[in-house]
């Protein structure tokens, strides 16, 4: 293969994983994303269960879908993803992924690569008192998740979530919810 051809796939495989991350620059619809003001990442790890999300190729046709974390010795964070293929008895799928943080003043924003050298930002908008949800975004609010630690989540809680995406500048008529009433 010549340098000309080298070149065209390093650009598309740059493009593709720009794609898949939301961009190589942040785009900011209105103003900056807020993050929660510290997450203690010892009460992160675990699992948490996904309750709604922005539609996205690399989850087309999950549910049930789970994120696993838990901390490394070297102060990075494991990521295993699974969910079921088109439904809760489906074949399970997984995608492990490593996240690392990049904002030590918060812990609320981290990078996430599934294939690396492309990393993905990973901030978290939104958190339970008691760690019983999460809410997970990108500055550039192309991408949304709502995470609880049950498979189910209160209708009032999950509502007050909405309420508050929407004046971040978030669609939320746009969310995949996995349980419960769709939006």
């Amino acid at each position: 293969m010549g340098p000309g051809a080298m070149a065209r796939v390093r650009a598309a495989v740059l493009a593709a994983a720009c794609a898949v991350f939301g961009g190589c620059h942040a785009r900011h619809p209105g103003p900056d994303l807020p993050v929660v003001p510290r997450v203690d990442l010892e009460r992160y790890i675990g699992v948490w269960h996904e309750i709604a999300r922005y539609p996205h190729r690399f989850q087309e046709g999950c549910s049930a879908s789970t994120a696993t974390y838990a901390l490394r010795d070297d102060g990075r964070i494991d990521v295993l993803n699974a969910c079921r293929e088109g439904g809760p008895e489906g074949a399970l799928r997984t995608a492990t992924g490593v996240a690392k943080v990049v904002d030590p003043a918060t812990n609320a924003k981290l990078k996430v690569s599934f294939f690396r050298p492309f990393w993905g930002d990973y901030w978290i908008i939104g958190l339970g008192s008691d760690y019983e949800y999460a809410v997970v975004g990108h500055p550039s609010r192309r991408y949304l998740w709502i995470l609880s630690r049950t498979p189910q989540m209160d209708e009032a809680t999950y509502r007050e979530i909405l309420a508050r995406l929407e004046t971040l500048g978030y669609d939320t008529t746009r969310l995949i919810r996995e349980h419960g009433p769709p939006r």
